[in-house]
């Protein structure tokens, strides 16, 4: 069948998108513990972004898994094909113009250099959301740290399955120690740095 599949060029580029939009496209790939913050910190950036009239999009692990990625479950393998699917829609979306927010668990190296590697060099801004299990299990917003001592929930990252530490994260935010403001506030500095926004 992949014989009888060609790839269709647009005559419309990204790079065309993008400077109708006003701005340059990239990724903000926030990744951690659950409990880290990062949907919180991604919501907060998406705000502030929205209103300065920056055209973004955020993609949430949890409501992906609602539509997109509902028939996957938390085994390694399919959690590695939740990330090739958010990294391919999120390259979509970039390939659109946007600015995209991706908040996701995505525990392993390999999955998140596989999304890496979608990304013209300098558009994949990996946020490691550094915050200590600690923190996170005492937080427990949606019950999970508690089900999973319990035996509950089988395979739930930083218990029973593993978290790999990014080892060159582009920004590292611990939000025990740091305000949402502040690390939005850092996450925007980051970005003003590196023009991919003017304001």
């Amino acid at each position: 069948m992949e014989d009888n599949i060609v790839w269709h060029d647009h005559k419309v580029v990204r790079s065309q998108r993008a400077e109708n939009k006003n701005q340059k496209p990239c990724i903000l790939w926030f990744t951690g513990l659950s409990g880290s913050g990062k949907s919180t910190v991604a919501n907060a950036l998406d705000v502030a972004l929205h209103n300065r009239g920056y055209h973004t999009f955020l993609l949430d692990g949890d409501n992906v898994r609602h539509g997109l990625c509902s028939d996957l479950g938390f085994s390694d393998s399919d959690r590695v094909e939740n990330i090739r699917r958010i990294g391919e829609v999120s390259k979509l979306f970039a390939d659109a113009g946007l600015i995209v927010l991706s908040a996701f668990i995505s525990p392993f190296n390999s999955d998140r250099r596989m999304v890496r590697k979608l990304f013209p060099a300098g558009e994949f801004i990996e946020v490691y959301m550094n915050t200590p299990l600690a923190t996170c299990e005492e937080r427990d917003p949606k019950g999970l740290y508690q089900k999973a001592r319990a035996g509950e929930i089988k395979q739930f990252t930083g218990i029973d399955s593993p978290y790999e530490i990014p080892a060159h994260p582009e920004i590292s935010l611990d939000t025990s120690s740091t305000s949402v403001t502040d690390c939005v506030e850092s996450l925007m500095n980051y970005l003003l740095d590196r023009k991919l926004i003017t304001t």
